[in-house]
């Protein structure tokens, strides 16, 4: 998975690295609570037992 990310980090000329967590961590942040979505359900789109975790 993270050898596609940083494929695609190529492609589209991102100088940062990209991982499956930095990933995980902008679809959270950016496209779900940035867009309402309740933390309670991010939490448990990610597979989190608590939102201690989240």
């Amino acid at each position: 998975m993270n050898s596609y990310l940083k494929e695609i980090a190529d492609v589209c000329e991102i100088n940062k690295p990209l991982t499956f967590h930095i990933a995980r961590h902008t679809f959270a942040t950016t496209i779900t609570l940035a867009n309402g979505v309740l933390i309670e359900t991010v939490s448990k789109m990610l597979g989190h037992k608590s939102l201690k975790q989240t």
